[in-house]
């Protein structure tokens, strides 16, 4: 009990950490074009990206996989960046839409390249016994916290633009561009 409650707070709190922003950033960026109805499928997006960031964070600790850390710091705000895409711009334009087949698979490469940042990380804390159920318990603790941004995105959505009356557009382009700018700048810090 004592290694699920330390990994699953882990989890929890490696994605609400008020001090590196990027889960939120990007689970907003994935949640805002979702409605309630549409829930099932935003909520199995997550769980994709948790896939993604549990496979690389197992290859991480497994296989001592090596990628320098520059790249992965960098690449992280690069994924946020571009997932405001669905946000900005017109719909006929975007290869990556809510109702496409990629969207499953970017989310997966995603939530793989935000696992590597957490990767050396998780490998000091070194949880020689039993290294399945800590990285389960962790990923547990990722996909409730994502949950609770999932809801609390998709509530804010509610209220914005059903009781506010703001169009979605309207809605999207401002949160769209408001988490472009802080990944931007996410990526000159680290430039």
């Amino acid at each position: 009990m004592e290694i699920l409650r330390f990994y699953l707070d882990l989890g929890f709190w490696h994605v609400i950490d008020w001090d590196g922003l990027d889960h939120l950033y990007f689970i907003v960026s994935l949640a805002l074009p979702f409605g309630f109805k549409e829930s099932r499928k935003l909520l199995l997006l997550i769980t994709i990206f948790t896939l993604g960031h549990t496979f690389s964070l197992a290859a991480n600790f497994y296989g001592n996989l090596f990628l320098h850390s520059y790249w992965i710091e960098l690449l992280i705000p690069i994924t946020i960046a571009i997932s405001t895409a669905s946000l900005l711009l017109p719909k006929r334009y975007i290869i990556v839409s809510k109702e496409g087949f990629l969207l499953p698979l970017v989310t997966l490469f995603f939530g793989i390249i935000h696992g590597l940042g957490f990767g050396r990380y998780f490998s000091m804390l070194k949880p020689e016994e039993a290294v399945g159920f800590s990285l389960f318990s962790f990923a547990l603790g990722v996909e409730l916290a994502q949950g609770v941004l999932v809801i609390g995105t998709l509530c804010l959505s509610f209220l914005v633009l059903k009781i506010i009356n703001i169009p979605k557009a309207v809605w999207e382009i401002a949160i769209g561009s408001l988490i472009l700018v802080l990944a931007l700048a996410m990526i000159f810090e680290r430039i």
